[in-house]
């Protein structure tokens, strides 16, 4: 999955619908290929943006849970101890090859 785009159901403040939007526009531009579209394609881009926006604000607002909902600054401090882990075990590798 594209580390980018993060999970957005469960969380105290709910998610916003910029938010959503950021997270479409990411979904877009991993599976385009494309972090600016040309003008040529700047309709279908956008267009798919807010489609996979709405699909998505459809979707959070209709889960459910009984798990308590999710600090973002707990879940940001999380993000970043796996990405150091990711990154120590990227350094270990390449030091191993070489």
């Amino acid at each position: 999955m594209c580390r980018n785009i993060r999970v957005l159901h469960n969380f105290e403040p709910p998610t916003t619908d910029d938010e959503v939007r950021e997270a479409a526009v990411q979904f877009v531009r991993k599976v385009s290929g494309s972090t600016r579209p040309s003008q040529a394609n700047a309709e279908a881009f956008d267009q798919a943006v807010d489609e996979i926006a709405a699909a998505t604000r459809r979707l959070l607002d209709g889960l459910v849970t009984k798990a308590p909902p999710k600090s973002r600054e707990l879940e940001a401090v999380k993000g970043r101890e796996r990405h150091e882990k990711r990154m120590q075990r990227e350094v270990r590798l390449r030091t191993a090859g070489t």
